[in-house]
């Protein structure tokens, strides 16, 4: 799920580009390229048109990135619970599972010689 969502952040970005640079600040871009937009759907439908799709791909953007942020989140903290769950079931039961300290065998203490100086 998390992977799909990024993908869609990437594909989101993508478009968001790509209409930013289809607009012209003083009006033009999209409209004044191609002649025949200017008779289906006019200049002024156009830039609205473009301006609507910004602002709903900037605002799909916005909450795309809550979303993985959350996630990311929640993942950690179930990865940090699990880690630390595991790591005190560990300390519990491993000295259950080993055996008694008795029974294992101590080394014996070496003696060494003293050295003679000649």
């Amino acid at each position: 799920m998390y992977i799909a969502i990024i993908v869609l952040i990437i594909i989101v970005a993508v478009l968001l580009g790509i209409v930013v640079l289809l607009q012209n600040s003083k009006g033009g871009g999209l409209a004044s390229e191609f002649s025949s937009s200017n008779q289906i759907m006019g200049v002024r439908r156009t830039a609205d048109f473009l301006e609507k799709t910004t602002w709903t791909l900037a605002i799909a953007l916005v909450v795309l990135s809550f979303i993985t942020c959350f996630m990311g989140r929640s993942a950690y903290q179930k990865k940090a619970e699990g880690g630390s769950k595991a790591q005190q079931g560990q300390s519990v039961e491993a000295p259950m599972n080993q055996p008694a300290a008795a029974a294992a065998p101590e080394a014996a203490p070496v003696e060494t010689a003293p050295v003679e100086a000649e």
